[in-house]
């Protein structure tokens, strides 16, 4: 399997949810890429990458009435290096496998032979992340949303591990609320899991170091490979906050929590049904032997309806009655 390397960056992405702090490192994109697509606007920054919406001219050409599609570009620091084009490459073939109602589309890959800068074309989506929901619920998500939101992104996670993907970045802002549907997206750090998928590009985890510190597994702090139980921590932290209101270790790494032994203080949160605190209580676990559930098996455990009593105590209306009284 052939090893493709990235530049580290000068520090781990810390606060790689403030696209603020990234715009600086974004190159503008020639207005045109390959003749083909024109260049509209920036639509967001993350860490390793930019994503704008532009106008396919081939489509327009031939009388679609919606030619837009979504460019995705590596940021300056990512794109200065000789295999920067390998980098995108390797996040295209990933991801292209991937046929998911709840997995954001890629329809191509390319470079523009003018300014040498390879992009990805990816489907158009509109509507917040769960970081912009999560704002907006600071005490939690009810149990019928949250399972509406749950549920569909597990059945990503799970189809993705079942295709021998691993994200590797899981967090709230790599989740959409599309029009269409919940999306999982950008499997920038995303490997092939070993043994599966012969031949596609793999990065170095040697040298780049970019995932969310608050949502990486124990594991990948400690230098180890990415696997997928490092994706289940980080869709434990995201479900965890869902439904609490906040990180389940105050946005604490894994690696400072386990020293203040916090795991051993972990409540369920007040608005998640009992039944599924075991599951997600397992996929919690900083040391990854003890986190053995599948996606597929956390998904399950959240698809089950509650007791009926247990429904009737968790609705909105009753709950409002009981904090009153």
């Amino acid at each position: 399997m052939t090893t493709t390397t990235a530049p580290r960056p000068v520090e781990p992405a810390a606060d790689i949810d403030n696209q603020e702090s990234t715009r600086r490192d974004v190159r503008p994109l020639p207005e045109l890429l390959c003749q083909r697509y024109q260049i509209e606007r920036l639509l967001g920054v993350g860490g390793m990458a930019a994503v704008y919406k532009a106008k396919d001219l081939l489509r327009e050409g031939y009388g679609d009435p919606e030619p837009f599609v979504a460019i995705k570009a590596l940021n300056d620091y990512f794109a200065q290096f000789p295999d920067a084009n390998a980098l995108l490459f390797s996040e295209f073939a990933l991801t292209s496998r991937l046929h998911h109602g709840h997995i954001i589309q890629l329809h191509g890959f390319d470079v523009d032979t003018d300014s040498e800068r390879a992009f990805i074309i990816l489907e158009p989506l509109r509507g917040p992340t769960l970081d912009q929901l999560l704002v907006e619920r600071p005490t939690g998500t009810d149990w019928e949303s949250l399972r509406e939101l749950v549920v569909p992104l597990l059945d990503a996670l799970a189809y993705a591990h079942q295709h021998g993907v691993i994200h590797g970045d899981i967090k709230p802002s790599n989740v959409m609320l599309a029009e269409q549907g919940v999306r999982l997206f950008d499997f920038g750090l995303g490997q092939p899991m070993e043994g599966l998928l012969p031949g596609l590009p793999r990065l170095s985890r040697q040298r780049i170091a970019a995932w969310t510190p608050r949502y990486a597994a124990l594991e990948l702090l400690n230098g180890e490979a990415l696997t997928a139980a490092a994706d289940i921590y980080a869709i434990a932290c995201v479900i965890y906050e869902l439904s609490s209101g906040h990180h389940p270790f105050s946005r604490l790494t894994a690696k400072q929590a386990k020293a203040m032994q916090q795991d051993q203080t972990l409540e369920r949160p007040a608005l998640l049904p009992p039944h599924c605190w075991p599951a997600l209580r397992e996929a919690l676990a900083f040391d990854p032997t003890d986190r053995q559930i599948t996606a597929a098996e956390l998904r399950n455990s959240f698809a089950a309806s509650p007791p009926k009593l247990l429904q009737r105590l968790l609705r909105p209306g009753k709950q409002r009655r009981h904090a009153s009284a």
